[in-house]
């Protein structure tokens, strides 16, 4: 059984934490760094969801071309209503990953505050180096966000192509190396004229 703890301890660690320091009690110090904390989290993860929108994404000129594309395709208008938006498919949703994909994103800003793609003839200029990286980065990733919406498990076989239906059997199989974005480019944006794979 444990001993009670002294009163002189009690009221030293009392003493501690509310003797006031040059202006402020440590308790104080303690609670208002706490809650400054979690205002500090609170308009860090507003700013974070604010800048993980389709509007937002869509907000400089550059990306126009991109969304019309985009507006194209099955992603953006299909029979059941289920729209994929850009943060959908170009952002993961585990934080870690998510903060460096926005990290990432400062060669975006790079290149809109430098004028490397702000005209339709300079991003299609650029469009194969970016997608390339795009590519890269969903590769890296085992295509996670386009696994966030398809799954193996939920495709319907009989409805897809037997070709179609062989080849994601292939790329099921654990250590197959294969991944959703190696036959799935250009899905959503037309590929650049010197696309690799």
């Amino acid at each position: 059984m444990s001993e009670p703890v002294p009163a002189g301890v009690l009221k030293k660690l009392c003493q501690v934490f509310c003797r006031p320091s040059a202006r402020f009690s440590l308790l104080t110090l303690l609670v208002g760094g706490f809650v400054a904390g979690i205002i500090f989290l609170s308009v860090f993860h507003t700013g974070v969801e604010a800048a993980n929108t389709e509007a937002f994404c869509i907000g400089c000129h550059e990306m126009k071309g991109n969304y019309e594309e985009y507006k194209k395709t099955i992603h953006y208008s299909n029979r059941t209503g289920v729209r994929a938006t850009c943060p959908d498919c170009h952002v993961p949703k585990e934080f870690i990953p998510k903060m460096l994909r926005k990290f990432e994103a400062r060669h975006d800003v790079w290149a809109r505050l430098t004028g490397k793609v702000d005209t339709p003839e300079k991003f299609e200029a650029h469009r194969g180096e970016m997608a390339e990286r795009e590519w890269a980065r969903m590769k890296a990733s085992n295509s996670s966000t386009c696994r966030g919406c398809h799954t193996y498990e939920g495709m319907s076989a009989e409805m897809q192509d037997p070709a179609a239906v062989k080849k994601h059997e292939m790329a099921a199989k654990p250590g197959s190396g294969k991944t959703c974005i190696d036959c799935h480019k250009g899905i959503a944006h037309k590929l650049p004229k010197d696309a690799g794979g």
